[in-house]
């Protein structure tokens, strides 16, 4: 192999790909990267087994070849080079590296004892604006908890019907619900759950970028792919294992009948609970009265070691008086992840599933539980 790259296009690829490749000592062939040459462009290929990703770049391929080496020290390497053209050229399993006056040579592995990559083909994709995807993965991506004895509520939940993808996660004492409108419906309907890490790494590597995402389906993995802007060719991809089980049927915990609809101030609001939480004890409760004689609903908190807080705010009620205590963290998780002015605040009944969404959005619902209130 010998390839003329651009080392700021190299190292933005490294940057992406290095992610996924750890110390692994069972398997130390998992801490390097498998470099290849395709067409035109630069491949390069890192996985832990459970999550694969694939980064090309053009360049210039002089000569055809693959080679593995250490992600950590190439990348390092690459990151201290001016930038200027980069040539790079393997022999007998080693990286020869020349910038300007610059030169290493790295020593590599056999490419054959790299693990094999998966292939997606001949298999049912879609496509989904990558800004949208994002948003929408964001908004439930820090629920899940890591659960052995429940490994389904591990990972987020994706359902792929008609012309919609709802994205969904829960511990048990919370859950939150994202729609994502499509342009075209999907052949047929489909569902998986992608564990939570795979999950913060879509996030991670393709926030902020432009494109329409394909997501391509198989029995136990799934790929994610966003094309180049220029040409239409890939740009990167992204495979997760599957989490196996089935999604608990979390329609039957969402509420669908209120006793108390309560409309806020959403910035407002979220300050006041950051604010009792300085008071909260080991319990991390703060205590929500809903008042609907006064139109105002107070957030108290107490700590007998510390003190107690108690604030207002001027609401819009719909319903009866009511008194509730929750956790505050997972107020404030809901409450930052709802991007409205004002926020509506629905109570089931006492000790019930309470649902926060945005106003005028039914595309975003997040049900919190309650806890024993405040003594």
């Amino acid at each position: 192999m010998k390839v003329e790259v651009l080392k700021e296009n190299l190292k933005s690829g490294l940057n992406i790909t290095e992610r996924v490749a750890g110390k692994n000592l069972s398997l130390p062939i998992l801490n390097n990267i498998l470099i290849n040459t395709e067409d035109s462009f630069l491949n390069l290929i890192s996985t832990d087994l459970e999550i694969v990703i694939k980064l090309w770049i053009l360049s210039k391929i002089l000569k055809n070849g693959k080679v593995v080496v250490p992600a950590r020290l190439f990348s390092g390497f690459i990151s201290s080079l001016p930038n200027e053209k980069i040539l790079i050229e393997s022999k007998d399993n080693n990286l020869n590296i020349e910038c300007n006056n610059l030169k290493a040579n790295i020593q590599g592995y056999n490419p054959e004892d790299f693990p094999i990559i998966p292939e997606f083909n001949n298999v049912d994709y879609l496509e989904v604006d990558n800004e949208k995807l994002c948003q929408s993965i964001s908004q439930v991506v820090d629920i899940p908890i890591n659960s052995q004895s429940r490994p389904e509520i591990s990972g987020v939940y994706f359902n792929f019907f008609k012309n919609n993808i709802k994205v969904v996660s829960t511990d048990s004492f919370r859950l939150a619900e994202k729609i994502i409108t499509l342009e075209k419906p999907v052949k047929k309907e489909q569902s998986f759950i992608l564990p939570q890490r795979s999950v913060r790494e879509i996030l991670n590597i393709l926030d902020g970028k432009r494109g329409v995402i394909k997501i391509f389906f198989s029995n136990n993995q799934v790929l994610f792919e966003l094309p180049m802007e220029e040409i239409k060719h890939p740009l990167i991809q992204i495979i997760s294992r599957l989490i196996d089980g089935e999604y608990p049927n979390y329609q039957d915990i969402i509420p669908n009948k209120f006793k108390t609809s309560v409309i806020l101030k959403k910035d407002e609001f979220f300050n006041q609970i950051k604010t009792a939480s300085l008071f909260s004890d080991k319990n991390n409760e703060v205590k929500i009265l809903v008042n609907k004689e006064k139109g105002e609903v107070e957030i108290l908190s107490k700590n007998p070691n510390i003190g107690e807080n108690k604030s207002t705010i001027l609401a819009k009620i719909d319903g009866d008086s009511i008194s509730m205590s929750f956790n505050y963290k997972f107020l404030i998780d809901g409450l930052s992840n709802i991007k409205s002015s004002e926020v509506v605040f629905d109570i089931s009944k006492e000790e019930g599933a309470c649902v926060l969404k945005p106003v005028g959005d039914f595309s975003y619902i997040y049900v919190v539980m309650p806890i024993k209130s405040i003594q």
